[in-house]
């Protein structure tokens, strides 16, 4: 059985019935009375007749069915709309003038030649089959092959009259027919290629209808051209989705024939205009198809995915796919038709080593029938599967938007509630990257007990998998709000899900997405691989008999370890992640304080400790690699160990020659396992993965908590709800209510600091002044933002009485601001206008009264400057007032303004209050105001609402009747006037609307980032390629390449030895070969091979690992060893991607990439010259198939590269107005924004499916045209060797082994060398920060002696500096002498250079003259050594997340007593009471920048720093209105008295309070120094800048006094 292998058992049965036409006598139409039982339908021309009938009665019913009374019929049963049946002639209606040319309906020109084409053809058909039975005719007796002929006759005459409807009707009707006319014509080519074509490819048969003569050829071409060539070549009429919206531009996809499809010729046109152009624009690329716009998909598809419209609960999975079942019944088929592709090239290969193996004896078929398997079965096979591709991509495109979307539509149903296992605050540090707004104020981060993350939204813009925190920089809020530690521990949450809920959502459409169409080839495990492995096992059971199943038996033992390994690669693979994840987050926070670190000299500690995460990183990865390896070689080993045995079993066993044949053809079966092997475990983590992300959508879908209005389609809630009491339309009140965050919360009080419990209870009434100002005010957590909250319907709502109501009237408009200023990407015109319409007048007002002229002239672009992701470019402040803008220029006559205070300093604060509040635009609108500021608010409050720690109202009305109630209030307002009174004092005040206020040197906006354009620069590769090899690049290249090389060689020769072994049975008599011999040969070579491999992976990986470790330390030395100048105008963000993304692309892709790019380099270089010594003749062949090879590469990754980048560009818009969506959903709701926020999620959507599906068809054009070439290259080769050379069976069939390997090769090989390119750019962008501006390194010479510094004296000469090398002077020949001890005081006004000396005299800007610190000159030494003996406390000084202990000690270089004594000298503990549970201790956590503490907690904490540094040089830039009055008296008390008498401290004041008893005073006006020495002596001098200071200020006698008496007391 298995030596005489059969084919398939329609070619047999075909020469069977041939064999009985063929050598009868020439009647007509070969038809022979063979015996009386013989009937009239067996014979092969009765089918087309039969087709016929079968047409005619289906299009008959199809006509019925499509007549106007049926359906109306139809629409009446259905209640469907009837006018929509007959869509596609919709276009006919309308005047004569818009009505098209019949031609057009039809679909243009080109389809209307085609079916002209087909009529004639038709016609023609007709006419020669009449022809046909005129001039041949029948014998009398047989009546019945008349019959035939004139069912002949018949069938032609009916597909002729399809034809002319086809050309004549309208454009339904034509398709209808057309179809019909196409599936006549093809049963009849069908029926002419059995009878008379095949035969012709066989040895013993003839043409049955040979007696026609020429008419027969003539009929066969004809019937090809209508049958094959006009459906295959004929474009497909344009249908547009919604014929009431067809497209104005037509996608070439729409229209394109089935033979473009199949090799996309329709991409010609955009390849080779991106082929000619340096860089292809999107507006270049061709236009979306109307299926693929966003508003189409989810017509679509939300029909069966959103669970508003979907009634019953679903699975996610389901929903898909039932919106994508006509795409995965298309893709089975594909699946299939690309598994019997697969076997064309083994049956191929076995018929033709047969043929030569026998000479031909018994082989009915010709060889190249066979030879032309060769190249067919790969050209079917690519198109198959480049089709599946094809639609894949475009599902997956589609998914993207469709879930994209979905989760956008529901998350604006959902409830913004904390979900963080957090109190409120704390999760203000998790929720989202922090901005300086919301990092610094953290009286509003605790916001309100009702004021959880999401509540108002932790209102910036993220829409990353994972949020890193950056540091605060702006001007924070008052100290004396902020609560203490305790509130950042607070106990867990008990909610359900975990983690916080933007985060989340955010993670669903970037992780979960990812994770979820990354498992869209589900079909690849259920359907194609078993039926791979069951054609595998049939074929190679019909050629080796029984021994397959031991080979089979042997794979499916060796299975486990496979599975036992990549268990283990999955556990190194999670402690990678953890190691890598620990790495980043050093990394982040290490960028983040970056300024910090080099003023306090430490780049080289923090070096040595990213260097000792980054070897924890590479020791994971080293393993990972390893694993990596063995995992590898098990899978090469089984297909292998599997071939082997049943060889064995073959040969020794069942006793069976081992034919050529045999061999190459089952060789490349059991290629075929391996690829199914390989293919189920790369596949089985990404579907274990789509089904953990299912899950997470469909449970976000379902179980997540929806606003009361959404809630209301549970009627079992419903009933629940009483509903409110109907009120006056015009009032603004809340009445027995009461509220939770959560439906799950009752409303009774929850003992315990759960703060997801909290519960405002409103139990008498409270109505809001209409027209007026109003103020919330209240202690931190009483429930004021909750207040605004329950009004916007945010809250759930519990009615606690019959006549309870909650209203807020949205008809006249409502405008929010959120109390964490909420600012999308734009521009800050559009943040202002929010989609109102620009009126000129308004919005200049709006400018002026919110304080914002002075900032937008600080901007180059003015208001059109793009404010960045997260609002970038601004300050909290500057969002702040963005944010109110947004609201006053709004036409909303209900205003409700949450703490939009609170970024403000106190001057912004009081200009906004007279200006905007007490403004035009304002007056006459309902204010609705949450403030801590009441000192500032009170003038404007027309009535006053005050809120108890309990979450209920303490009392209401005006604010004299307010404060008569409540003690505290009044104290607290007591308070905050002193500090109004010592805020005016400050002496650098710049007041908000001064226009003409200098730009600052380091306040440009930040450079564009560079992009390298075409191929990667040497200078990149060679950085990588040299760390490579470290000290020996030659040796370590010639290693990798050479034992590759070898490698590859044994490879090659196993299947030369296998072919070698095969030929000795013909050669020898089969007892004397030595089965075992030949084994043994080729066991040691595959041993030989795999340790070769080993060694050179294990070279090249070590390699690998030097240079990740050498580029990452690069880079970061790079980085912390930049200029102050280069790091202020280079985003934060762009140098944490460098060390993060890029470097991880440098770890894993990136070598990967490089090593495959090499393997396969070495693998099809050998086997072409493994193809050429064999057949020389061949190297000109091979040559060109590689040079076209290569060529349709180049062109393909140019315009690849150009729309990659494309994508990427429009698929950031995409998440990010996704993310500034979701972070401001209380916003967009208040302001009832919601569909045009949908409208324009359309919109960046519909930009990215346009790039996207664009690139993913790129791939399809290029594999289609290599993979076909390829199979060129082999067929042509098999050809040559059957035909051309008289070479043996073995050693064609070696050769044809190694063509087929070479063939496909060439497509992976342009495919990852183009993706090495795209890793590439990482090495470009790490390359570009390798060499940027450097400080001076340190030298030996630098050293300063151990004793120094013995004190504090510091001695400046001429003194001058500038912030870049070719920039203007900020100080001007400076000199100044201060002994060690002395506290000196530096004012001046806004610009006078007081910073720019601070960062001269740490050597942080460019310098000339000497500064002398303890008699040594400072230009003498190492950077690191002058930094680490100076401390400075900056205004807003930064921290680094972790506990208090790492921020005061980061390097543990003291114990804990020292930091103790530290804290308690700086003040700290004097704050806070012993008893205190939330008190800061050592082991407190600090956040990151310290956004958990308040400025005044965190300048002691500085204070402390300095302490334990010991430095003998103290610089404080004092903090201003920021620190509480108690807090600031803290500060002052300890500089004092707690530094050691040698300690120098420089203050740069603000206020004049703080320095007047200094010993000395420093007056710097423009660079320069105007005054310099004790305060009592500059006050003597009439005409002197600090005396002048002083007679302005309100408090001059106090300032007189203080000098006196400081200069008494010496």
């Amino acid at each position: 059985m298995a030596a005489s292998w059969h084919p398939p058992t329609w070619i047999q049965h075909s020469q069977v019935v041939l064999d009985r036409t063929a050598f009868a006598s020439q009647s007509y139409f070969g038809v022979t009375r063979l015996d009386e039982d013989y009937e009239i339908w067996k014979n092969t021309l009765t089918y087309p007749t039969c087709a016929t009938v079968i047409s005619a009665f289906i299009l008959s019913v199809q006509l019925i069915l499509r007549a106007p009374p049926v359906q109306r019929l139809y629409s009446r049963l259905t209640g469907s709309d009837a006018s929509e049946v007959q869509e596609d002639d919709i276009e006919t209606a309308g005047n004569d003038r818009d009505r098209p040319t019949h031609i057009a309906r039809l679909g243009g020109p080109a389809i209307f030649a085609y079916k002209l084409v087909r009529l004639l053809c038709c016609l023609a058909l007709l006419g020669l089959s009449i022809a046909t039975t005129v001039t041949i005719g029948a014998d009398e007796d047989e009546e019945y092959s008349r019959w035939i002929a004139f069912g002949i006759i018949g069938a032609y005459g009916y597909t002729s009259l399809l034809a002319f409807i086809s050309v004549v009707s309208n454009p339904s009707l034509s398709t209808l027919v057309s179809g019909h006319a196409a599936l006549q014509l093809l049963v009849f080519w069908v029926v002419y290629f059995y009878r008379d074509l095949w035969p012709l490819a066989t040895y013993y048969l003839r043409p049955a209808d040979a007696a026609e003569g020429s008419l027969l050829w003539a009929k066969v071409a004809i019937l090809t051209v209508a049958a094959v060539f006009v459906p295959l070549f004929s474009p497909r009429r344009y249908v547009p989705v919604d014929p009431k919206d067809p497209m104005p531009q037509v996608n070439p996809e729409q229209t394109a024939s089935i033979f473009s499809m199949s090799i996309y010729t329709f991409l010609d046109g955009i390849i080779f205009k991106a082929y000619r152009m340096p860089h292809l624009p999107w507006e270049e690329l061709p236009p979306l198809a109307d299926y693929d716009y966003a508003k189409n998909l989810v017509k679509r598809s939300f029909p069966y995915l959103d669970p508003f419209k979907v009634f019953k609960k679903q699975h996610v999975f389901f929903g898909l796919m039932r919106v994508f079942r006509r795409e995965y019944t298309l893709l089975a088929v594909l699946l299939l038709i690309r598994v019997a592709a697969t076997f064309a090239s083994p049956i191929g290969i076995y018929r033709l080593l047969q043929f030569l193996e026998t000479d031909g004896e018994d082989t009915n078929v010709r060889p190249w029938v066979w030879i032309s398997w060769l190249f067919l079965g790969p050209v079917l096979g690519a198109i198959a599967i480049q089709y599946y591709v094809y639609n894949t991509t475009r599902m997956l495109v589609h998914t993207e938007a469709i879930i994209t979307q979905l989760v956008f539509d529901h998350a604006l149903r959902i409830r913004m509630k904390s979900e963080t296992s957090e109190s409120p605050s704390a999760s203000r540090v998790t929720t989202a990257v922090h901005t300086p707004d919301n990092a610094s104020v953290v009286e509003d981060a605790d916001g309100d007990q009702g004021s959880p993350s999401g509540s108002n939204g932790s209102e910036d813009e993220t829409v990353h998998p994972s949020t890193a925190s950056t540091t605060s920089t702006a001007p924070p809020k008052k100290g004396k709000d902020a609560k203490k530690v305790e509130e950042k521990l607070a106990a867990p949450a008990g909610g359900p899900g975990g983690g916080n809920l933007i985060g989340r959502i955010n993670n669903l459409v970037t992780t979960d997405l990812g994770n979820l169409v990354d498992g869209r080839d589900f079909l690849f495990i259920v359907l194609y691989a078993p039926a791979q492995i069951i054609v595998s096992v049939i074929f190679l059971y019909a050629i080796l008999g029984w021994s397959a199943f031991v080979g089979l038996a042997a794979m499916i033992l060796l299975f486990p370890i496979p599975g036992y390994v990549a268990s283990k690669i999955q556990g190194v693979q999670t402690e990678k992640m953890k190691k890598t994840d620990a790495r980043v987050q050093e990394v982040t926070e290490t960028m983040n304080v970056i300024r910090m670190i080099k003023l306090f000299g430490w780049e080289p500690r923090v070096s040595d400790q990213l260097a000792q995460k980054r070897e924890d990183e590479l020791k994971y990865i080293r393993k990972y690699k390893i694993l990596e390896l063995v995992n590898g070689n098990v899978n090469f080993v089984i297909p292998i160990v599997t071939m082997v045995a049943t060889f064995v079993t073959y040969t020794v066993i069942m006793g069976k020659e081992l034919t050529a044949s045999r061999v190459f053809s089952s060789m490349s079966v059991f290629d075929v396992l391996r690829e199914q092997l390989h293919t189920v475990f790369a596949l089985v983590p990404s579907m274990i993965q789509a089904k953990v992300s299912l899950d997470r959508v469909t449970e976000f879908l379902h179980e997540t908590e929806l606003l009361d209005e959404f809630n209301e389609k549970d009627p079992a809630s419903a009933e629940v709800v009483v509903p409110p009491r109907t009120t006056p339309s015009d009032v603004i009140g809340i009445r027995a209510a009461a509220f939770t965050w959560s439906n799950e919360n009752d409303g009774s009080m929850t003992p315990g600091p759960n703060r997801r419990n909290f519960t405002l209870r409103i139990e008498d009434e409270v109505i809001f002044k209409r027209g007026k100002v109003n103020l919330i005010v209240g202690p931190t957590g009483s429930g004021k933002t909750s207040l605004l909250m329950a009004l916007l319907g945010e809250l759930h709502y519990i009615p606690t009485g019959p006549d309870s109501f909650v209203s807020l009237p949205r008809s006249g408009g409502v405008a929010y601001a959120a109390q964490e200023s909420w600012v999308q990407n734009e521009t800050i015109r559009d943040n202002i206008l929010f989609g109102a319409p620009y009126d000129e007048e308004r919005y200049k007002k709006v400018i002026y009264q919110c304080a914002l002229k002075r900032d937008l002239s600080l901007f180059d672009a003015g208001d059109m400057t793009e404010v960045g992701e997260k609002g970038l470019t601004l300050s909290g402040g500057q969002k702040a007032r963005i944010t109110l803008a947004r609201a006053v220029y709004s036409s909303a006559e209900i205003l409700l303004l949450d703490d939009v205070l609170a970024a403000l300093d106190v001057h912004t604060s009081r200009w906004i209050v007279d200006k905007c509040f007490k403004g035009e635009l304002v007056r006459g609108r309902t204010v609705i105001l949450v403030t801590h500021n009441v000192a500032i608010a009170s003038p404007i409050a027309e009535y006053v609402v005050s809120l108890g720690t309990d979450g209920r109202i303490s009392s209401q009305g005006t604010l004299s009747k307010v404060l008569a109630k409540d003690k505290k209030l009044f104290e607290e307002l007591k308070e905050e006037r002193e500090e109004l009174k010592k805020a005016e004092t400050e002496v650098d005040h710049v007041e908000p609307d001064d226009e003409a206020a200098p730009k600052k040197a380091d306040g440009k906006l930040v450079v564009a980032e560079e992009i390298a354009e075409g191929h990667i620069s040497w200078a990149a590769l060679r950085l990588y390629l040299s760390s490579m090899g470290g000290g020996h690049t030659l040796i370590f290249w010639v290693s990798v390449v050479g034992f590759l090389l070898v490698c590859e060689f044994t490879g090659i020769f196993q299947t030369y030895w296998l072919g070698y072994w095969a030929q000795q049975y013909e050669d020898k008599d089969h007892a004397d070969v030595n089965v075992f011999y030949y084994l043994a040969v080729y066991n040691a070579v595959l041993v030989v091979g795999i340790a070769m491999y080993c060694i050179s992976f294990l070279v090249y990986l070590f390699g690998a690992l030097r240079a990740s470790r050498s580029i990452h330390r690069t880079l970061l030395q790079s980085v912390l060893g930049s200029t102050l100048r280069w790091l202020d105008k280079t985003p934060t963000s762009r140098i944490i991607t460098r060390c993060t993304q890029d470097m991880q692309c440098v770890d894993g892709p990136l070598a990967n990439t490089l090593g495959w790019v090499m393997e396969l380099t070495v693998s099809i270089l050998m086997k072409f010259l493994a193809v050429v010594s064999f057949s020389p003749i061949f190297t000109i062949p091979g040559a060109i198939v590689a040079a076209v090879g290569g060529w349709c590469g180049q062109i393909y990754m140019k315009a690849q590269l150009s729309v990659k980048r494309e994508m990427s560009n429009a698929r950031a818009p995409v998440l990010g107005h996704f993310g500034a969506a979701i972070a401001g959903l209380t916003s967009i709701r208040a302001y009832g924004a919601q569909e045009q926020f949908r409208k324009e999620s359309f919109r960046r959507i519909d930009k990215y499916v346009r790039a996207a599906r664009t690139f993913y068809n790129l791939n399809r054009w290029v594999s289609v045209r290599i993979e076909a070439l390829g199979a060129l290259f082999a067929a042509c080769l098999a050809t040559y060797l059957v035909y051309g050379s008289h070479a043996r069976a073995a050693n064609t069939g070696f050769s044809l082994n190694m063509a087929v390997g070479f063939s496909g090769m060439i497509l992976w090989w342009i495919r990852i060398l183009n993706e090495f390119e795209v890793n590439a750019s990482s090495l470009e962008r790490i390359q570009q920060y390798v060499t940027i501006e450097q400080e001076p390194k340190a030298t030996s010479d630098g050293i300063p002696p151990a004793y120094w510094p013995a004190s504090g004296s510091l001695k400046v000469e001429k003194l001058s500096a500038r912030y870049s090398l070719d920039g203007p002077r900020v100080l001007h020949e400076i000199s100044f002498d201060v002994k060690a001890g002395e506290r000196v005081g530096i004012v001046g006004r806004t610009g006078s250079g007081k910073s720019s000396l601070t960062l001269a005299l740490l050597r942080l800007i460019f310098t000339e003259g000497k500064v002398y610190y303890d008699g040594i000159a400072t230009d003498s030494i190492n950077l690191d050594a002058l930094r680490s003996n100076i401390t400075i406390i900056p205004q807003v000084p930064e921290l680094l997340s972790g506990t208090l202990r790492q921020n005061l000690d980061p390097f543990s270089q003291y114990d804990d007593v020292v930091l103790n004594d530290a804290l308690r000298a700086a003040g700290l503990f004097s704050l806070q009471d012993e008893t205190d549970e939330g008190r800061i201790t050592l082991d407190s956590p600090i956040s990151s920048g310290g956004s958990n503490l308040s400025v005044g907690q965190r300048q002691i904490l500085a204070l402390a720093r300095a302490i334990v540094r010991q430095s003998k040089l103290l610089i404080l830039d004092e903090a201003t209105s920021a620190i509480d009055y108690e807090t600031d008296t803290v500060i002052q008390k300890s500089l004092r008295q707690e530094l050691g008498k040698d300690v120098t401290i420089l203050t740069i004041a603000h206020r004049l309070q703080t320095i007047m008893d200094a010993d000395k005073i420093l007056v710097l006006d423009a660079g320069r120094i105007a005054e310099f020495g004790p305060p009592s002596e500059l006050l003597q001098d009439k005409k002197g800048f600090l005396r002048a200071l002083v007679d302005e200020s309100a408090d001059k006698d106090a300032l007189y006094a203080m000098a006196n008496a400081a200069a008494a007391s010496k």
